[in-house]
């Protein structure tokens, strides 16, 4: 065999290895991550993967499962915890202000989001809210206008493990309503300044039943969509401020806070009936 011919083989060798690294990698990359908790550190690793953190160096399994517990190399002790939906909140990378978990639940609770259910969103952001209705069982189709946002997003729903569940578009909605079919939603979700031209599409884009969700920072952006939902001839048209007081336990005694209400804006629920 010839000097060349070596070489050859050895560079093909080489450029194999490489291959198999680069495969590796990505399939750490492409696992499902779990939390490990220790005190206040929590540190997000995917199944394979590895951590520096000021307590060592964390090693994950590739077979880890939640409630393991794994020592870094210098012997102090995590815990292994699955992802959950409020952890999402703390975990996605933010593009903006996400949809936070109390606002999450009002929309799953009052429009019945369950497994089987096709949920139309825009305004996707962060991604919080499409991902938790997924985690419920949904099929979201949601949409968002910055293509970098929209970027994050994909990424977000694959760190949640809902990949398979959300179709992040980039585009905006009020553009692609023709080319949606007809009555195929059992809910739409709207987190955007122009709610109210999406809301007078509703009756033709859900299901006879189907609920409509729509959050809005500012009254006046609310009070269009609520008019809105009025001429459509959506029912049960209904607008809750969303806020919420914390308890204060001490010796003195129990009481709210005093910190300032925590105001985050409001929702409006509605039905296609």
């Amino acid at each position: 065999m010839s000097r060349d011919s070596d070489t050859d083989d050895e560079s093909g060798a080489a450029r194999a290895d490489d291959s198999d690294e680069s495969d590796a990698e990505q399939a750490v990359e492409e696992r499902v991550p779990v939390l490990l908790v220790r005190g206040d550190r929590e540190y997000l690793i995917p199944p394979g993967g590895e951590q520096g953190t000021d307590l060592g160096v964390l090693e994950v399994p590739e077979d880890v499962q939640p409630g393991d517990t794994i020592e870094t190399h210098l012997g102090d002790a995590f815990q292994v915890r699955r992802l959950r939906g409020p952890d999402l909140f703390h975990q996605f990378e933010r593009t903006g202000a996400p949809m936070v978990p109390r606002d999450i639940g009002l929309v799953i609770g009052e429009t019945g989001i369950a497994r089987g259910d096709r949920v139309l969103d825009t305004g996707t952001g962060t991604g919080v809210l499409a991902a938790s209705m997924a985690r419920a069982g949904a099929s979201v189709v949601t949409y968002e206008r910055d293509p970098e946002f929209a970027e994050v997003a994909r990424e977000n729903m694959a760190l949640g493990g809902v990949s398979d569940a959300v179709d992040v578009r980039t585009g905006d909605l009020t553009e692609e309503l023709e080319t949606l079919e007809a009555s195929s939603f059992d809910v739409l979700t709207l987190d955007t300044g122009d709610a109210a031209s999406i809301v007078g599409h509703a009756p033709e884009l859900l299901v006879e039943g189907g609920f409509l969700a729509v959050y809005s920072p500012f009254i006046e952006s609310t009070r269009e969509v609520v008019e809105t939902a009025h001429e459509a001839d959506l029912s049960n048209v209904r607008t809750r401020e969303t806020i919420q007081r914390e308890m204060q336990f001490d010796d003195r005694g129990s009481r709210p806070s005093t910190a300032p209400v925590g105001h985050t804006g409001y929702l409006t629920i509605a039905r296609n009936v």
